[in-house]
């Protein structure tokens, strides 16, 4: 049986979005993308690093900087205005993966596997970065990288199936690994350290991993699903994404926190993320 050693985050730079993005109002997405005119604050864009006994995990990778570097990272036209309009992010030299880990003590060659949240750009952008890890994506959310209006959607198939890279679709089995309200898992070492759960809205296969150790808190790592624990907590959902789905994915999570206790809600772009991970692996 593993164990879990050690969880960090880094930053990979920051993102001004719209504010409707991390909280829904009752403008539908495709009205206040075309129409918003405010910005939030900058929210960081960050990635987890798991070390366990039997390899060093990322979940999410972060935002390429080449996204910012190359006027031809994005699409053109009608879709790649849409991208300016939802989001600036500002990514400095010594704030890529490879630089994040290296802070954390790691190198790149280290990590073994990633699990993606989901395939947004700013989650996948440090792939080529680990070309020999094996990725792990939610078969609904691989479906999407073909679909029509995916680029429309945030999915770039040039920038995901780069040559040589090992995606893997997860295999849920039948059974929630206790935990319950989630009736379907992947235990990613199959000693229930790392649990992978199914948590779609944000896109239609977003997912999330749970985190556990004897003497730690238990934590939820969960993409987009939330832009803060507070808002998680107040019932609010975010304006991007399938607002029913959103909705009983949040349920979902708030449930797991009360079956449980202390569950550490992790989220990508939450400027808390740091301290409520120190508060979980306090002991």
């Amino acid at each position: 049986m593993g164990t879990v050693q050690r969880v960090g985050v880094l930053s990979t730079g920051m993102v001004k979005v719209r504010p409707e993005h991390i909280e829904a109002t009752w403008k539908p997405m495709m009205l206040w993308m075309a129409t918003s005119r405010r910005w939030t604050t900058p929210l960081p864009i960050q990635a987890f690093v798991i070390e366990h006994d039997d390899g060093l995990v990322l979940f999410d990778t972060g935002q390429d900087r080449a996204s910012v570097t190359d006027p031809g990272y994005f699409p053109g036209g009608v879709v790649g205005a849409m991208y300016r309009r939802t989001a600036q992010a500002d990514i400095p030299e010594d704030q890529t993966l490879t630089a994040g880990l290296e802070r954390l003590g790691y190198a790149t060659s280290d990590v073994t596997t990633v699990v993606i949240s989901h395939l947004h750009q700013d989650h996948i952008g440090g792939l080529s970065e680990v070309p020999q890890a094996r990725i792990l994506i939610d078969p609904a959310e691989w479906a999407t990288v073909h679909a029509k209006g995916a680029e429309l959607s945030g999915i770039m198939a040039r920038h995901i199936e780069a040559p040589g890279r090992r995606w893997e679709q997860v295999a849920y089995d039948g059974a929630g690994a206790g935990l319950t309200p989630f009736s379907q898992s992947f235990d990613l070492f199959g000693d229930g350290t790392m649990v992978l759960v199914r948590t779609p809205g944000h896109t239609p296969g977003s997912l999330s991993m749970v985190v556990r150790r004897d003497g730690w808190a238990p934590m939820a790592l969960v993409g987009d699903l939330t832009y803060s624990c507070e808002l998680l907590d107040a019932g609010a959902i975010p304006g991007a994404g399938e607002k029913d789905e959103l909705r009983q994915s949040s349920d979902s999570v708030l449930a797991l926190q009360r079956n449980l206790p202390g569950l550490a809600v992790l989220a990508a772009h939450d400027p808390r993320a740091g301290e409520h991970l120190a508060r979980a692996t306090a002991g």
